[in-house]
């Protein structure tokens, strides 16, 4: 999925630490959902539709996700 990330407005968590190693989120004006690495900004950035980041999320916070080792 692609979206228009020029006009995007990035914004890290509260709970984030201030070293800047995190994820940012944007909100775009296409209704897709942009994040990117904080630590590189001007890399890559992934975009999802709006229902699969709300699913992700809804996970996340239900804690549904379970770290497995290799």
């Amino acid at each position: 999925m692609t979206g228009d990330l020029s006009r995007a407005r990035w914004f890290k968590s509260s709970y984030s630490e201030t070293s800047g190693s995190c994820v940012e989120v944007a909100f775009l004006d296409s209704g897709m959902v942009g994040v990117r690495d904080s630590k590189n900004p001007s890399g890559p950035a992934l975009v999802f539709a709006s229902d699969a980041w709300d699913s992700f999320t809804a996970c996340a916070n239900a804690r549904k996700f379970h770290h497995r080792n290799s």
